[in-house]
């Protein structure tokens, strides 16, 4: 074992041997979005069906999350694995061994893309659990339901594909950036355009012990600056449920292993991509709430169970609210609407260190009570559209603050769920490589 790999073990990483198409396969039928996108469009899973036709693609390794409720979900499972074993078999891969990948996407004109590190994080160090103090950790609460149809998927998969992006908080930008800054001294593993309007992507073979090295260094620095108590240096940022799912299987299998075979058994690890929250590609955006069937008066008696002090202020129209509820200030702002208008709450002591925890609350109250039904809504000027209708209401969360992340979820342990996205479903990771989870 290299010194390497002894650091990166207590650092919950693990080289990887990445498998991706060889030479001549159409990476740009190949590639498919995350399958937890699209799930109320069949037809975009459709569309991508009929420009893959019968060439290779991962298209035919995933459960498009659109057909879980499917008559009969088996026959789809045991096709998957079918594909599977018919592209191990037919040679298809190259595989580019104890590896990690620089990887960066390009996703439109307003994105000048992002970059990534795609590595193996040990589910030994993962826990979903709200009160987790694990090195890697779910951001937003793990709904327990969402995990065993998942695991009929991954069980008897012989590969595992990523669509996976895990959070680091490099603020010095010393862990993938210097890679992205020698890129052309690395080999470069594939280069493509995505479907859909997904964009580009390129990925470059990071495999020397010098780099190695390097990135063992910065996240070691990153891991000394952490309270021993409360580590949190990986976060999830997307596909969190896949990781869970990960993590439920390994738990299942090394039931019956010896201890020497839990250590390097392929099931114990998870490929993932790695992003700097730091990276100026990388974009937040909050997720809204309207609240259907609710009157203000009833809305304000739950805040004032939920903060020492409020004040609601009158704002004239969405731009200026916007504004406001992202100045900077010493109390907690969120901004609200209705068939009367626009305002914003500011709140003092409130039951959360972030606006969207302590709605939360407000929301859970008023679900249990049956006094609201609520949905969660992408973009400001649609919450305003259906939350000044009569009878609803809008609650419009200030933007996500990159640099208070990590510091939210240490004090609240995890965020509500859909607090944040990010990007748009086109935005989302791209299938494209492979691992083999089965010894």
């Amino acid at each position: 074992m290299s010194n390497s790999d002894e650091r990166f073990k207590t650092l919950a990483l693990k080289k990887a041997d990445i498998m991706v198409p060889k030479k001549g396969t159409d990476l740009s039928k190949w590639a498919v979005v995350a399958c937890d996108q699209y799930t109320s469009e069949p037809e975009y899973w459709e569309r991508a069906s009929s420009f893959v036709g019968e060439d290779p693609s991962t298209l035919r390794l995933i459960f498009p999350e659109c057909y879980l409720e499917e008559a009969n979900p088996e026959k789809r499972i045991d096709q998957i694995n079918a594909h599977m074993a018919k592209y191990i078999e037919e040679n298809l891969f190259d595989t580019y061994k104890d590896s990690f990948f620089l990887v960066h996407r390009t996703t439109g004109a307003k994105n000048q893309g992002r970059w990534g590190l795609l590595v193996t994080l040990d589910l030994e160090q993962y826990n979903y659990a709200k009160d987790s103090r694990s090195l890697i950790r779910a951001t937003e609460g793990t709904i327990l339901s969402r995990i065993p149809p998942r695991k009929e998927i991954r069980k008897n998969a012989p590969l595992e594909l990523p669509h996976i992006m895990v959070l680091i908080s490099d603020d010095k930008r010393s862990v993938i950036e210097p890679l992205a800054q020698k890129r052309e001294s690395l080999k470069m593993a594939y280069d493509t355009d995505l479907m859909e309007g997904g964009g580009h992507l390129s990925a470059w073979v990071v495999d020397s012990e010098k780099d190695f090295s390097a990135i063992a260094d910065a996240l070691e620095e990153m891991k000394a600056n952490l309270d021993v108590k409360n580590p949190l240096l990986y976060a999830m940022g997307d596909g969190n449920h896949s990781l869970a799912t990960a993590k439920s299987c390994w738990e299942d299998i090394k039931k019956n292993l010896s201890d020497a075979e839990k250590e390097n058994h392929p099931a114990r690890f998870a490929l993932v991509e790695l992003e700097n929250i730091y990276d100026s590609g990388l974009e937040f955006e909050p997720i809204h709430r309207v609240l259907f069937g609710l009157s203000f008066d009833t809305f304000k008696t739950e805040i004032e169970k939920c903060a020492r002090s409020y004040t609601v202020e009158a704002v004239k129209d969405l731009a200026t609210l916007h504004v406001l509820v992202n100045a900077k200030s010493d109390t907690q702002k969120f901004g609200f609407c209705n068939a009367d208008g626009f305002y914003l709450f500011s709140l003092t002591d409130p039951a959360a260190s972030i606006a969207a925890g302590t709605l939360q609350v407000v929301i859970d109250n008023l679900l249990s009570e049956g006094k609201a039904t609520v949905d969660y809504i992408h973009g400001e000027k649609v919450v305003a559209s259906l939350g000044r209708k009569e009878g609803n209401c809008g609650l419009i969360l200030p933007d996500v603050a990159k640099e208070t992340f990590f510091d939210s979820i240490i004090k609240d342990n995890a965020l509500p769920r859909k607090t944040f996205s990010m990007g748009e479903a086109h935005e989302k990771r791209f299938y494209m490589e492979a691992r083999k989870i089965q010894k």
